[in-house]
């Protein structure tokens, strides 16, 4: 594993499944811009660190368990590219749907890019929110039965 695969995982496992946002200044550059993340409210948007912390608070308080887990990861000269799976109980409402205390889980692939110092400075990612969506509605269903 190189350095910038092993930090990416370091920031995947504090940062996004631990939910650490001390650590966010440890990995990421000043700004930080999401690319083609199609169905993420923060879609076309460079952050600072503060506004990535509320985007991980945000994205953390419906299924504050999350986990990523890294299923392929690779690298070329400028970028890391991890394949990934997600599970998390859905303890909060989100998208008009209540909490179901089900699990939820998707998969997806994310591109992400570094500055000469090694720190994050955004990612492209693909995921599989149609299926989240899908089991959301599938959990209200079943609550409603």
């Amino acid at each position: 594993m190189t350095p910038r695969q092993r930090l990416l995982g370091q920031f995947i496992e504090r940062v996004w499944n631990c939910g650490d946002n001390a650590a966010v200044p440890e990995y990421l550059a000043e700004t930080y811009t999401i690319r083609h993340d199609p169905g993420d409210p923060w879609e076309g948007r460079t952050l600072d660190q503060a506004g990535f912390i509320e985007r991980l608070e945000t994205s953390r308080a419906p299924f504050p368990d999350q986990r990523f887990t890294i299923i392929h990861i690779s690298e070329d000269d400028t970028s890391v590219i991890i394949a990934w799976t997600w599970a998390a109980t859905h303890r909060l409402p989100i998208a008009g749907f209540e909490a179901s205390n089900r699990t939820i889980t998707m998969s997806g692939a994310s591109v992400y890019s570094f500055d000469r110092k090694d720190r994050l400075t955004g990612h492209w990612q693909v995921s599989d929110r149609l299926s989240v969506f899908q089991q959301l509605q599938q959990n209200a269903a079943m609550q409603q039965a």
